[in-house]
């Protein structure tokens, strides 16, 4: 399967950064892997407003929705952008993850991951946390089909 070109079987994948983050080589990463898996990938870009978030995910309606962080404030960054993801009707039930830095000290001991899926993440993958890990939870998605 060439690079970008999602089987019909492929999941609609928005992947962004949140509003303090203007890093672009993990988005364009995450992209090209998830391509490589057969997605379809929406790229939102670094620094992406809350409001804006919610409403390009209402509209795209995605399969899975990943976050990403290099700068060590997704945790905080997390827990705003779940609850008000989360709030929306149409996105409370769609697999949301987030990853890589989230802190400024590093990975803990998993105290941070537990908050973030207690709050509503579906999974948390730290900076600790291997490509194969997120590559096996993606692949344990229900596939999803062209419209």
């Amino acid at each position: 399967m060439e690079r970008g070109k999602a089987g019909k079987a492929g999941l609609n994948v928005v992947v962004t950064t949140m509003v303090s983050d203007s890093h672009t080589w993990n988005l364009v990463f995450l992209q090209l892997l998830l391509e490589e898996l057969g997605h379809r990938v929406t790229n939102l870009g670094p620094c992406v407003p809350d409001d804006v978030l919610a409403a390009e995910c209402r509209r795209r309606r995605p399969d899975l929705i990943v976050l990403s962080s290099v700068n060590g404030h997704g945790y905080n960054d997390g827990l705003r952008v779940i609850a008000g993801l989360r709030a929306c009707p149409e996105l409370r039930d769609t697999p949301i993850v987030i990853g890589g830095k989230l802190g400024i000290a590093g990975a803990e001991d998993g105290a941070r991951a537990r908050t973030l899926l207690a709050s509503g993440f579906d999974a948390v993958f730290e900076e600790a946390a291997s490509v194969d890990a997120f590559r096996s939870y993606v692949r344990s998605l229900p596939a999803g089909v062209l419209l």
